[in-house]
């Protein structure tokens, strides 16, 4: 179930896991049987495990990112959050589906990530 209370919870610990590249904080974020899109038409990482390690092997490094985000809907269903990545030399607009189960736990999670124009 999700609801924005749940929603919150698991943005806050998505970025602590981030800054930390901690496997168990990673793998906390999602259902055993998660599908994570690291894009939206790209091939799912299927499974918790799988997710960990693909996270891994992208990870950003600690302390070199900020972020801020809304939730732009949030339903029993699902969630839309907009938020804005920011790294040293290139800023991202991101819109985020999210799909809760009654752990809090990613059952699904879509990243749409947009490059800011260079300047």
């Amino acid at each position: 179930m999700t609801n924005l209370d749940a929603v919150t919870a698991w943005v806050t610990n998505y970025r602590k896991a981030w800054e930390s590249n901690d496997p168990r904080q990673i793998a906390d974020l999602f259902a055993e049987d998660a599908a994570y899109f690291p894009e939206p038409y790209a091939k799912p990482w299927l499974g918790r495990d799988r997710i960990v390690e693909q996270w891994l092997k992208i990870k950003d490094e600690p302390g070199t990112t900020t972020f801020a985000w809304h939730p732009v809907i949030v339903t029993e269903e699902l969630a839309i959050v907009q938020a804005t990545t920011t790294y040293p030399d290139e800023t991202y607009s991101n819109l985020w589906v999210l799909r809760l189960d009654d752990l809090g736990q990613a059952r699904q999670f879509t990243e749409w990530w947009m490059k800011h124009p260079s300047e």
